[in-house]
């Protein structure tokens, strides 16, 4: 029989550990179901994705043309800009369709790919409508699974994502804000099933439990992200909310410091959340705090298992970075969620943990240091119920994994 060829579509291998888990899930879980599949991706980062995954990988997207920029009137100069953007388009939908040709499935497996608010929707949107097209025209079977959305404001955007959607094979939605969402946008499937994001899928072998040489103190894990505001580049206009989200990190941090608590800092994307961690730590040596290993944790993060290991090894998580608090609950951590997006009190509502969730851009130092003290008084009731709410969605997305590969291969359980 011809082996089956899968090529997997998403924001990978720009060293974002949330979106490396999600790739991770469905390469297991495609090589578990389909053991003599072919897979290849798609994706933001192919040179990371074939150094750190071992597979093949093409960019999502022509590289830009810096040329055609120097005339001096604005007409010849836009024609000029128009004229490159549509050559590279048709030469990279060229290589586009001859990598895609013969495929029997693409799969987009998660990541932030129904939202405008970075790109704009000549960035994600017109991506994934361009790649459904070219799906389709290939005779590939197109699988949207477990994907978040919004936001999304372009008018373009809107088109762009609900041709996509409509091109689908099978759509499934992360969460039920991200549905009610893509229906607000005037795109109805009343049929389309909701399943947990699939790192919750990752493999059991790499969920391990941590073991601390200090039992005596509680260590808490504090994510830390490069945020300038929802939406906001990286520019002087976010800079007051950088400072601001810094400076009441540093305090959080120094105030568990001063009540022998240990800390352990984390990240979730590692070419960008070095900068946060330098500036927090200098926040809290201007104050005359310690920052030695003794108290500060800080040790290096460059993949998933690493991410994991040392998650495992703390007590209570508390981040603004989705998966850290994903992965910490899969690992039967108590956490508190600092939200910039409605995907974390959906996430946290859905654990019946809606209460330790907090807002990024109210952060308010007093009310972390409540919260985690709540934390601690309910230890065994939280424990009972995020490891019974993780095992039941470890079971949904074993149902979705059969339902997508039926027919493709022998879906083990194993």
């Amino acid at each position: 029989m011809k082996r089956k060829k899968i090529v997997l579509f998403g924001l990978f291998g720009q060293q974002n550990l949330g979106n490396e888990c999600t790739l991770q899930a469905m390469l297991y879980h495609v090589r578990k179901s389909i053991p003599d599949a072919e897979i290849s991706c798609i994706c933001t980062g192919p040179e990371d994705t074939r150094s750190r995954h071992g597979i093949p990988a093409f960019e999502m997207y022509p590289a830009s043309d810096q040329g055609g920029q120097d005339g001096k009137n604005f007409l010849p100069r836009f024609l000029l800009k128009i004229t490159a953007w549509a050559w590279r388009e048709v030469q990279h939908g060229v290589r586009a369709f001859k990598t895609l040709r013969g495929s029997d499935l693409v799969i987009v497996p998660g990541t932030g790919l129904l939202v405008d608010h970075t790109t704009g929707f000549r960035g994600y949107p017109y991506y994934i409508f361009k790649w459904a097209i070219i799906a389709k025209l290939c005779r590939c079977k197109f699988l949207i699974v477990s994907i978040g959305a919004g936001p999304i404001s372009h008018p373009l955007s809107k088109f762009f994502i609900k041709t996509a959607l409509s091109l689908a094979d099978y759509r499934s939605y992360r969460d039920t804000f991200s549905k009610v969402y893509i229906e607000s946008i005037g795109f109805v499937r009343s049929d389309d099933p909701i399943y947990p994001d699939l790192a919750f899928s990752l493999p059991e072998n790499t969920i391990h439990e941590g073991r601390r040489s200090d039992t005596s103190r509680t260590v808490v894990g504090v994510g830390l992200i490069d945020y300038f505001g929802q939406g906001s580049k990286h520019g002087w206009a976010g800079r007051d909310v950088y400072c601001d989200y810094i400076n009441k990190t540093g305090a959080f941090i120094t105030w568990l410091l001063d009540n022998n608590y240990r800390v352990r800092l984390v990240i979730g994307d590692i070419g960008c959340d070095m900068t946060a961690i330098k500036d927090v730590l200098e926040f809290i040596e201007k104050r005359g705090g310690s920052c030695g290993d003794v108290q500060i944790i800080h040790e290096p993060i460059i993949s998933v298992e690493e991410l994991l290991t040392q998650l495992a090894r703390t007590d209570i998580v508390v981040s603004p970075r989705f998966h850290n608090i994903i992965l910490a609950l899969m690992l039967k951590k108590r956490v508190i969620s600092l939200s910039y997006n409605e995907k974390f009190e959906s996430l946290m509502l859905d654990f019946g943990l809606e209460r330790y969730c907090q807002r990024l851009d109210e952060l308010d130092v007093n009310g972390l240091i409540e919260l985690l003290t709540s934390l601690e008084r309910d230890h065994d009731n939280l424990a009972l119920r995020i490891s019974k709410r993780t095992e039941e969605c470890r079971r949904a997305l074993e149902e979705q994994y059969k339902a997508i590969f039926k027919g493709f291969g022998s879906c083990r359980t194993d």
